[in-house]
């Protein structure tokens, strides 16, 4: 079975209601599913910054509730070393935050699900856009 890892701005369109993202969600088995708890700490960032948004902080939590948060471990922390180093020598730069989630995908063998390209600098990293 394939694992795949939701990033930020997908679990951002799949509570948005986007219509592609949330029929591929219902279509893989929930077991499959995961988060990096870079993600969680992206959502709870997005939550603290709008407090007045109850309808937002419901379906955050319910979606944390159903998901499977991934922790940050060691050999995680490996593989995001190499991969940044990997990054430097080629001259290429992703976001501290995107950088992250990618070794976390790559540590936890998970296709990474997001529609941000700049995931494509990162050598051996899947990547499927569940937006189209």
């Amino acid at each position: 079975m394939i694992r795949y890892m939701l990033d930020t701005n997908t679990v951002s369109h799949l509570i948005k209601g986007h219509p592609a993202v949330a029929s591929r969600i219902v279509a893989v088995p929930m077991a499959s599913l995961c988060i990096s708890v870079v993600t969680e700490a992206e959502l709870m960032f997005g939550l603290a910054k709008r407090p007045e948004a109850k309808r937002l902080h419901v379906a955050v939590n319910e979606f944390l509730r159903r998901a499977e948060v991934l922790p940050w471990e060691s050999a995680t922390a490996k593989r995001y070393g190499a991969v940044r180093a990997e990054l430097e020598r080629q001259g290429k730069t992703l976001g501290s935050l995107d950088l992250l989630i990618a070794a976390h995908a790559l540590a936890a063998d998970a296709t990474l699900v997001s529609n941000d390209s700049a995931f494509g600098l990162v050598a051996g990293l899947q990547v499927e856009d569940w937006t189209v």
